[in-house]
């Protein structure tokens, strides 16, 4: 197999919820010569922090409402918890793997959203440290990536778990980047069953959010996936992450989840 790069976006609570199998799935790639790089989100676990914390949790359009405080807790759980929670899983199965967030040696440079006086401290990606990426590649570590950005004042950002891999993923020039969730990928009722579309394009994506079919927490994610199909991304692939083989059969066989395409 040719040297491959993919980047994997998975959530915090997906991941922690996977069978060993697909940990020893993205091992063998690994030996195979594949180079994955995984960006994770864990919206569960901070809602479950925040909670304990008796701090509210509040979304404006999927997009988390983040002040200094709530900011604080993003942090902790995502580069604290969660990152090194999937390092210790990758390191179980035999991946040698390093977790790094999105402040560590401004890999995931930030600049405020637009609506950041409605949602706080929520960024866009403004530019991504590839050469960090790569360096930790070529010591043979797969890199784990904290969705947490950071400007040149120094302020942190929260940043969609799906902008910011789509933003790594086009950094690097990765062609296919693989979202792994605990849905099979989108799905269209047809005659009153609900099944898997296996391509979709943009026009699709529009049209299905419009008609109500996408809905609520897939709207961003499938959104973000979108806004990754630029520089030398040619697909976003949405799949289930317990189905077997599940990263071998999306980058070899091309069976399994939906492909976003661009038209």
């Amino acid at each position: 197999m040719s040297k491959q790069r993919f980047v994997m976006k998975c959530g915090g609570s997906t991941l922690a919820a996977l069978p060993d199998v697909f940990f020893e799935d993205l091992r063998s790639l690994q030996e195979r010569g594949v180079e994955p790089v995984i960006v994770h989100g864990g919206g569960p676990a901070i809602n479950e922090t925040l909670g304990k914390l008796g701090i509210e949790s509040r979304f404006v359009n999927g997009l988390r409402v983040t002040d200094e405080a709530t900011l604080d807790v993003v942090e902790m759980v995502l580069a604290g918890r969660i990152n090194k929670e999937i390092v210790r899983k990758l390191q179980q199965n035999g991946a040698k793997s390093l977790g790094l967030s999105g402040t560590d040696g401004k890999l995931i440079v930030a600049k405020p959203v637009a609506n950041a006086d409605e949602i706080g401290h929520v960024g866009d990606v403004f530019g991504v440290n590839a050469e960090l990426v790569e360096g930790v590649i070529g010591l043979g570590y797969l890199p784990v990536i904290a969705p947490i950005g950071i400007d040149e004042s120094g302020q942190r950002y929260n940043i969609n778990a799906d902008t910011a891999a789509g933003a790594v993923a086009s950094a690097l020039g990765v062609e296919t980047m693989i979202v792994v969730t605990d849905v099979p990928g989108i799905m269209r009722t047809v005659n009153g069953e609900k099944q898997v579309l296996p391509v979709v394009t943009f026009a699709d994506i529009e049209e299905m959010i419009a008609s109500g079919e996408i809905y609520g927490g897939m709207i961003p994610k499938v959104r973000a996936a979108m806004s990754c199909l630029h520089g030398e991304v040619k697909e976003v692939r949405i799949v289930d992450g317990a189905a077997e083989r599940v990263l071998s059969r999306a980058l070899t066989e091309g069976d399994i989840g939906t492909r976003i395409v661009r038209a």
